[in-house]
């Protein structure tokens, strides 16, 4: 097998191209140097490890002797790992959106010596087809184009940069930050709703976990019942759906068809994190018991499959697997998920196989109408298609009998389904997906009150801060595996990592959480702020290699950096009374006002930040021993309410004086009458103290 530059990297998608006979160079200096030399223009591939259209481009023109002939020969082959290296992917997805009109991965761009990109794309086939030209054309035509017509492409990706530096420029706008841009926000997803199948927009679904939070922000601010029922409607369509894995948790990455059905079989860490927080957050409001066994089952299913063994999280599970064992070169989309009846029937035996079947929609010739690729042909998609009291019905049986009946029936398909060949799973840690991960299980651990997910949060918390992060030089790292933290981080994970942080004090009090929030801050500022215009870079000064600086904005899969930033800010600003923080955050809303306005759908956790921003955040002190069995009272009175502008402090022996240093009244907040005492404040204006959980909850109110 050939081997390229690709094998000495730690990224698993840039180890799957190792073999290529491309002659691929990892993003750096080394390929931009040979293109200088050469005179030679680059070409760009980006994608990601789980990726399976990478995997066909791969597979269809990598491997090719011939399309990699031409690629050595007319050009410098680079690629990248977009979740490594998210700055390079969003600047040449940036242009590739601009000049196609959409995006995706693969992302193929072809740069001049000097990174200028002058023509770009995502999947190409290898030869002309359904369409679209083929990738070999391609190739031919832009050498040829280079050779002949030099001045001219030299000069349109020239064009092309400028167009893209004024197109990303971010310069405020005088605009008012008032609750008008809220209403918007809450109109602009009203209008795109699916009122019958939930979610917003049509097919295809992407789960938006940052619309849902925006949405019951407004329930809780408004108390509009449509924002609560769009919210409950969308999440509880998705948990029926195809789109959950209804043996091992977990959400797949979205669903091609309207009704959430047919899933992309790919499970994302981020995903995972945010929905469960989504399910749990609804369920504080609603009581819903299926909300919170959703959420303990995504948060189960990454501990079981997704967890490290010193702590921290892995990335990714691909959509392909190995279809027969005996043939482990042919992979197929979702092989590991898809059932026929006859497997089902082997595993559960009679009546047992009838009850599921009737339960998960399982029908004797499968149950994929319209299947193009013949992809599921005679394959069963797990959904519910009956709920539990309609099947006990259909058979006979009491409702709880036919739960648990299911319940053992699911594990047994679960066990069955674990001895199929598993798809890859892609095992680096990366600080920002981990944070978001940190988050979700902190607040699990609160609203639930399950301590193993306080541990596992803990855990990865303690993992990041070991060894991806060094506080004496400040220097936090983007990306770890195998023994090798790398990558300097970017505005993302400094905020998604301060965010979790923030959130697990709120669920231990330990007050080295919330230091460590703030020293993360602090240097996010330093290295991301634009101090005259406000707002926060995703990267840092210094590297020449990016030939644009951006401000992301855009919540769409993750939650943009710039939101979370401003979030952060906010809620430290409320907990240690610092104008300054308070400002930082008001000049990134202040930035992006325009944005809030004009396209509110595609901002909706900067219109989180807003109404915090709005609102009176309380600051909510119980002064007591942490497993005093009465402070851990007070604090179950605050949990059990969705709140979603407050902070919570413990002010207990040790930590009240180092909380102190921060806002000096809490020196004064003391148990009374010898009982832990919770101390409920507005703009740092406490009411009088209570004692007693029911006065704590009139005050809550």
């Amino acid at each position: 097998m050939p081997t390229n530059r690709l094998v000495h990297e730690k990224s698993p998608y840039l180890l799957q191209h190792a073999h290529n006979p491309v002659d691929w160079f990892p993003w750096g200096e080394e390929a931009f140097e040979k293109a200088r030399r050469e005179d030679k223009p680059i070409f760009l591939s980006v994608g990601y490890s789980t990726c399976h259209w990478c995997h066909v481009m791969e597979r269809e023109s990598f491997q090719n002797e011939e399309i990699a002939a031409l690629l050595n020969r007319y050009f410098v082959p680079v690629k990248v790992d977009r979740e490594e290296r998210p700055d390079v992917d969003r600047i040449y997805m940036t242009f590739v959106q601009a000049v196609t009109g959409s995006g995706g991965w693969p992302m193929s761009v072809f740069l001049t010596p000097d990174l200028k990109p002058f023509f770009g794309g995502t999947y190409f086939p290898p030869d002309n087809r359904w369409g679209r030209p083929g990738f070999r054309y391609i190739l031919e035509r832009l050498a040829e184009a280079w050779i002949s017509d030099r001045e001219r492409v030299v000069h349109s990706g020239e064009q092309l940069l400028q167009e893209l530096r004024r197109y990303v420029e971010i310069v405020p706008e005088p605009a008012r930050l008032d609750a008008s841009l809220l209403e918007s926000g809450f109109f602009a997803f009203r209008r795109s709703f699916d009122s019958r199948y939930g979610g917003f927009g049509e097919a295809p679904k992407f789960p938006r976990p940052a619309a849902l939070n925006f949405l019951l922000r407004e329930y809780a601010r408004t108390r509009n019942p449509e924002a609560l029922e769009m919210t409950l409607a969308t999440l509880e369509a998705m948990a029926r759906g195809g789109i959950y894995d209804h043996l091992g948790g977990g959400f797949h990455r979205y669903s091609v068809d309207e009704r959430w059905f047919v899933p992309h079989f790919e499970k994302m860490l981020y995903d995972q994190a945010q929905l469960a927080v989504s399910y749990l957050e609804a369920f504080q409001i609603t009581g819903r018991p299926v909300l919170a066994r959703v959420a303990r089952e995504v948060l189960d299913y990454v501990l079981r499959d997704m967890t490290d063994p010193e702590g921290g999280f892995y990335s990714a599970e691909d959509a392909d697997s190995v279809i027969d064992p005996s043939q482990p070169e042919v992979k197929g989309e979702g092989a590991f998920y898809v059932w026929r009846r006859d497997e089902i029937e082997a595993v559960l035996g009679r009546p047992a196989a009838e009850w599921f079947a009737y339960r998960y929609g399982v029908e004797e010739d499968g149950n994929v109408a319209h299947d193009p690729h013949g992809e599921f042909t005679g394959k069963n998609i797990l959904y519910e298609a009956r709920s539990i009291e309609e099947t006990a019905h259909r058979f006979g049986r009491s409702a709880e009998a036919m739960a648990a009946a299911l319940e053992q029936a699911k594990a047994a398909l679960l066990a069955a389904r674990n001895l199929r060949p598993r798809p890859h799973r892609d095992d680096k840690v990366l600080t920002s997906w981990n944070g978001l991960m940190i988050s979700a299980f902190a607040v699990a651990a609160r609203i639930l009150g399950q301590t193993r997910y306080l541990e596992a949060a803990r855990r990865a918390a303690e993992f990041v801060l070991t060894r991806m992060y060094d506080s004496r030089a400040g220097t936090l790292l983007r990306r770890y595996r195998e023994g090798e933290a790398a990558i300097p981080a970017f505005l993302d994970d400094y905020a998604f990592f301060a965010q979790a942080l923030l959130d697990l004090y709120e669920a231990c009090f330990d007050v080295r959480y919330l230091e460590q929030a703030l020293e993360l801050t602090e240097r996010m500022r330093e290295l991301f702020e634009d101090r005259r215009h406000g707002a926060f870079f995703s990267t840092a000064e210094g590297d020449s290699s990016l030939v644009l600086r951006m401000k992301d904005d855009y919540d769409g899969a993750e939650p943009s950096g710039n939101s979370i930033a401003a979030l952060n800010l906010l809620r430290l600003a409320a907990i240690t009374d610092r104008a300054d923080l308070r400002q930082s955050a008001e000049r990134t809303l202040e930035a992006f006002a325009s944005r809030m306005r004009l396209a509110p759908s595609g901002v909706p956790q900067m219109l989180v930040a807003l109404g915090w921003l709005l609102a009176t955040p309380r600051q909510v002190v119980i002064a007591g021993p942490r497993d005093d069995t009465r402070t851990q009272a007070l604090l179950r009175v605050v949990e059990q309410r969705f709140l979603p502008y407050k902070v919570v402090l413990l002010a207990g022996e040790e930590s009240q004086p180092r909380l102190a240093q921060w806002q000096p009244a809490i020196a004064a907040m003391r148990a009374r009458q010898g009982k832990p005492t919770a101390y409920v404040c507005e703009n740092f204006v406490c009411r009088a103290p209570v004692t007693e959980p029911d006065e704590l909850a009139r005050l809550l109110e």
